[in-house]
C-alpha cells in the first residue's frame, strides 16, 4: 500500500508538539512525575508491554497477566477524566485565543460548530459530578 500524500493530522499535530516542547531531554522530564505513575501512563505501559509494543526491560520483569490487565482497565475511568479537563481546558485556551467554534469542531473532528459547543458543554457537566 503506497504511503498517502498528506500525513494524517493527528501524527502531523504530535510530530509539531514534539519538536516544539519535547526535543530535549530536560523538556521530555517534564512530562511525566518521576516518582509515580500517572494512570494514563500505567494503562498505556500495560497496554504496551502486554501487547508487544513495548519491550521488557529484562528477563527479571514479570510478565502482564490478568490482573495487570483488569488493573490497567480499573485505572480507564480516571484517564477518561483526566482527558475529558483536558479538552475543557483547550477548548476554553483556544476560544480565549480567538478560535471559533468552527475551528474547534473541526480541529476536533466534529461535523459543526454546534456540535463543539454540545460537546463542551457535556464534558463540563460530566466533569461537574
Amino acid at each position: 500500500m503506497p504511503a498517502p500524500d498528506h500525513p494524517h493530522p493527528a501524527y502531523t499535530a504530535l510530530f509539531r508538539i514534539q519538536q516544539r516542547y519535547a526535543g530535549t531531554e530536560e523538556a521530555r522530564g517534564r512530562l511525566t512525575n518521576p516518582h509515580m505513575l500517572s494512570p494514563s501512563e500505567a494503562v498505556r505501559l500495560v497496554a504496551g508491554l502486554g501487547g508487544g509494543a513495548l519491550a521488557y526491560t529484562d528477563d527479571a520483569e514479570p510478565q502482564v497477566q490478568a490482573e495487570d490487565l483488569l488493573a490497567a482497565l480499573s485505572l480507564l475511568p480516571l484517564v477518561r477524566a483526566e482527558l475529558d479537563d483536558l479538552e475543557i481546558g483547550l477548548h476554553t485556551m483556544a476560544r480565549g485565543e480567538g478560535a471559533t467554534w468552527s475551528q474547534i469542531a473541526e480541529a476536533s473532528g466534529l461535523a459543526s460548530p454546534q456540535a463543539a459547543q454540545q460537546r463542551h458543554a457535556r464534558l463540563l457537566r460530566r466533569t461537574a459530578d
